[in-house]
């Protein structure tokens, strides 16, 4: 399964220059499966996990729709204040093979006052080489460049085996379009990585909606489809679906058993068991919490697990306990061999980072420009002793022993 290595994002909102993991060619320490971002409100965290969501609607429904999305504005809107050039993405990527990562790159800008995409690339190193740059096996400027079939990059030069590439829209992004040819599977391969990603924006009441009856394979953004989802995983996977069960009567105090259950009108409801109580409840009766560890446990029960998963503040609704119980799934899921998901989570919660290494999180904070600069909480002067000396993380948060100011 593919893997996020590091990600660098230029001119997207506060993000005006930010790198964060392996953000040179084989070099660097890459992202762990579980990364945790920090900071005050304002600072970038929610911008972090849109520039993820950009990134795949623009593959899915192109580059104005993605810009165009509520709550982003626009191009104008998304560009960072006071930036000339364009909006800048360079993901570095895992294929199996951590000497030769993949490297995709994406700029936006408006062209005839329209946001296109101006460069699109991708490159590896050849087969067989452990050292050295990496090649081009996509270029293209404005949708005109050259391609490289194949599963890896030629030993020969790249200029006898290229085709040439001239994609009629600039709105489209050309690994749209090569992503669904065979003869380009590393293509093929990064645009299905991209297009499994997850994003969660849960909202409790999409969750007690009444969907009409039918299994779904995968849960939407909002958790509006939870109970679909449930229904797919106790028809197609009885174990999982078992397993799921038991996690949130662990989890969740009384709660004795999830029914998917029709309704005489063909909508589909939810049937909540308790203990003490005679009569069940119902998906519109359940609290915020409960639903939320609801679609997290579907979530990560998934049997075809996916291969990015970002979460914006999961302690939202979650009494203090099951916060540090929701830190250890994730942690858990992300660091298990069976399930090799990475998981990224902004927080404000310091009992989910008391769950957390040094290693595991990092801290945005705006600097006087009104841009975010982002610090892994490993490389902060002494806080890494502190903790090997037994202070939970997230109290050294909360008193400010992750402010680089305080620790010098």
């Amino acid at each position: 399964m593919s893997r996020l290595l590091g990600i660098r994002i230029k001119n997207y909102r506060a993000l005006a220059n930010v790198k964060i993991g392996q953000v040179q060619y084989a070099r660097g320490e890459p992202l762990p499966p579980l990364a945790c971002f920090i900071g005050p409100n304002g600072s970038g965290k929610s911008t972090l996990l849109d520039a993820f969501g950009f990134i795949a609607d623009c593959l899915l429904e192109g580059v104005e729709a993605a810009c165009d999305k509520p709550l982003r504005g626009g191009f104008d809107r998304l560009r960072t204040q006071g930036a000339k050039g364009p909006i800048e993405f360079e993901i570095f990527f895992d294929l199996g093979d951590p000497a030769r990562p993949i490297v995709y790159e994406l700029h936006v800008d408006k062209v005839k006052s329209v946001p296109a995409v101006t460069l699109e690339t991708l490159r590896q190193r050849r087969v067989g080489e452990t050292r050295g740059k990496p090649y081009y096996f996509l270029k293209l400027r404005k949708g005109q460049g050259k391609v490289w079939a194949g599963a890896a990059v030629a030993v020969k030069r790249e200029s006898k085996d290229a085709e040439r590439v001239n994609l009629a829209d600039g709105n489209r992004l050309g690994i749209t379009t090569l992503g669904n040819l065979s003869q380009h599977p590393r293509i093929v391969q990064f645009r299905t990585y991209v297009e499994q990603w997850y994003l969660s924006y849960f909202v409790p009441e999409a969750a007690r909606a009444l969907p009409a009856v039918g299994a779904q394979r995968y849960l939407d953004r909002q958790g509006s489809n939870v109970g679909n989802v449930l229904q797919y995983i106790q028809r197609q996977h009885a174990d999982q679906f078992s397993k799921l069960l038991k996690q949130l009567t662990t989890s969740i105090p009384g709660l004795k058993k999830i029914t998917p259950e029709p309704s005489k009108d063909g909508r589909l409801l939810l049937k909540f068991d308790e203990a003490g109580y005679v009569d069940p409840f119902y998906q519109q009766s359940m609290s915020d919490g409960t639903l939320k560890m609801l679609a997290y446990s579907v979530l990560l029960t998934d049997p075809e697990p996916r291969p990015f998963i970002g979460i914006e503040e999961p302690e939202n609704g979650l009494y203090i306990k099951l916060v540090e119980h929701l830190a250890a799934q994730l942690r858990s899921h992300a660091t298990s061999k069976s399930n090799p998901t990475q998981v990224l989570v902004t927080t404000h919660s310091p009992y989910f980072v008391d769950a957390l290494s040094p290693e595991q999180v990092w801290v945005i904070k705006k600097n006087p420009r009104g841009h975010a600069d982002v610090v892994r909480v490993a490389d902060i002067p002494k806080v890494k002793e502190l903790v090997d000396g037994g202070l939970p993380l997230g109290s050294l948060w909360y008193s400010n022993h992750l402010d680089e100011r305080s620790t010098q």
